[in-house]
């Protein structure tokens, strides 16, 4: 399926010739409602608990992490609106299929022949009405006839004519205890060349038409991961009555427009490009050298994000806004130890900056939500993300106990601060002044002195998904990757002061003597940098993550 876009509404087209199915997702559709996720029993036993991590009592470890430190709350999924589907009886015997995305317009396009009849489908998400449009045109007069129909994987749900609109109304899903709160309308209405269109309580029925353009939006209650008290049915009924009757080619024109905006800004040329079909190309790569492929690949890759993540939205999840289940792999969270920073490393180097600003937003929700983690489980002052957060901006960890890492919001600043290499902007880092504050006061209190080395160290800490050779837990004191992580932490805020708060001397001087007793970075037995503070490293590790390079 080809995705289309406009950061809010995302749609995946299959483009199937008798039975076409549009994919549907609005960024705001999640389960459960406002909650929190942090463990209050954890405070008390993390000193029980970095005794235990000092003295490497594996079972100990586990226990107190798996039983006190998680809250059984992992985080809630992103979900789907379902599809609509577009059923064209008697076109099974078709010739002369193509389908293309074009990232240049943002467009996605079908075209197919029956009989002696050729049928063009275009598709895009518009910039400019927040609307999924689709245009089905015929080269022979009378010959577009079709049923639309919602499908969806809600066990309750329901289908019903209002006015020229079908609407599919559901709520979204209950999950680990989290009642779920958000509902969600979604409208399609037709809008026909010739022929009839018929509303029924169920589907809409085209016949004879010479062309229609179909126009869909979605709305939730969702206002804020504090506030879901909006009206889904008026926001949408209010979506559509700005989208439905766009001339198609005016609306196009606008939409590409405000797209090529950003798009346009960069271009990357490798060579010419193939005749063979993508999917042919991308199988055969590993088997030539079609460098043409490489600069297609580094277009859609800027195409996602910026269907994806716009101004005003949600920062793109693990895939972006296109999501076809209740249960996506990994939830389709925001997963804060690699993938959520990611996502977002094109922005600034390739001129795509505006589609940081729903990352950069949530930022400033969990430097809000992070507060209470970082006073209710670890005592300390300022703000703490763990590694998976969603859209309610949970900040404590998740899963089990081995995945009790701190670092979350420490790796997202560093996209903050980025953004600010690359744009010389003061006033940027002013506005944002207590996020980088807040972590250094969170760090300043966690650390604690290693009885063995003497350094300052963190403790829980965890290299992302590693364990160290022969042992049990991954949990363990000061790993490398922590101590990259909070030399750029504190020197950020040590800059940050100096430009800001210059007067506030003895707070610089306060961060650049704990940057003097954190542990150096250490060789190992192989000539490695090693990835823990002691020499566990396992040769043999072929696991992708290697957090401390």
């Amino acid at each position: 399926a080809l995705p289309i876009g406009n950061s809010i509404m995302g749609a995946m087209i299959f483009g199937d010739v008798e039975s076409d199915r549009i994919q549907l997702n609005e960024e705001t559709i999640w389960g459960g409602s406002p909650h929190r996720n942090d463990n209050p029993e954890a405070l008390a036993y993390l000193d029980e608990l970095r005794q235990a991590i000092f003295v490497r009592d594996e079972p100990k470890i586990k226990n107190i992490l798996d039983n006190k430190f998680m809250s059984g709350i992992n985080g809630m999924p992103y979900q789907t609106i379902g599809s609509l589907r577009l059923d064209f009886e008697g076109q099974s015997d078709f010739s002369n299929y193509y389908r293309d995305l074009n990232i240049e317009k943002a467009l996605a396009t079908v075209t197919y022949k029956v009989g002696d009849v050729t049928y063009t489908r275009e598709y895009f998400s518009s910039f400019n009405t927040n609307a999924v449009y689709v245009r089905i045109s015929a080269d022979k007069s009378h010959s577009v006839s079709f049923t639309a129909r919602y499908e969806t994987p809600y066990k309750e749900y329901k289908v019903a004519a209002d006015g020229q609109d079908l609407v599919l109304t559901a709520t979204a899903s209950t999950h680990e205890g989290i009642e779920g709160k958000v509902r969600f309308a979604n409208r399609t209405s037709i809008d026909a060349k010739g022929g009839d269109v018929v509303v029924k309580t169920d589907c809409i029925e085209v016949k004879d038409a010479n062309q229609v353009v179909i126009c869909i939006t979605a709305a939730t209650n969702f206002v804020n991961y504090q506030d879901i008290s909006a009206d889904e049915m008026a926001r949408s009924k209010d979506l559509m009555s700005k989208a439905y009757g766009k001339n198609f080619k005016k609306e196009l024109k606008a939409h590409t427009k405000i797209y090529k905006k950003q798009f346009d800004r960069v271009s990357l040329n490798l060579g010419a490009p193939s005749d063979y079909q993508t999917d042919q190309r991308v199988a055969h790569f590993k088997d030539g050298n079609d460098q043409a492929l490489v600069a297609l690949m580094f277009q859609y890759g800027r195409y996602l994000l910026i269907c994806s993540s716009q101004p005003g939205g949600q920062p793109a999840g693990l895939q972006g806004i296109w999501n076809e289940s209740l249960m996506a792999p990994w939830d389709g969270k925001y997963t804060l130890n690699i993938n959520a920073e990611m996502n977002y490393w094109p922005a600034e180097v390739t001129n795509i900056v505006e589609t940081s600003e729903p990352l950069f937003q949530m930022i400033k929700e969990l430097a809000q939500t992070g507060k209470g983690t970082a006073r209710t489980m670890y005592g300390a002052d300022g703000w703490v993300a763990h590694h998976n957060t969603d859209i309610w901006r949970v900040t404590g960890p998740i899963d089990f106990g081995d995945y009790t890492w701190v670092f979350g919001g420490a790796w997202l600043s560093q996209q903050m601060w980025q953004h600010y290499l690359f744009s010389g902007d003061k006033d940027f880092i002013a506005e944002n002044y207590e996020i980088f504050k807040g972590l250094s006061d969170f760090f300043l209190d966690f650390l604690v002195p290693h009885p063995k080395y003497g350094w300052l160290v963190t403790a829980p800490s965890t290299s992302p998904e590693l364990a160290p050779a022969g042992s049990s837990t991954m949990i363990v004191a000061g790993c490398t990757m922590d101590i990259q992580l909070l030399n750029d932490v504190f020197n950020n805020s040590i800059a940050a002061t100096k430009m800001v708060h210059p007067e506030n001397t003895a707070y610089i001087k306060t961060l650049e003597e704990t940057l003097a007793k954190l542990p150096p970075m250490q060789i190992g037995q192989y000539g490695q940098l090693q990835e823990w503070l002691d020499d566990w490293d396992n040769p043999k590790e072929t696991h992708r993550h290697v957090s401390h390079l």
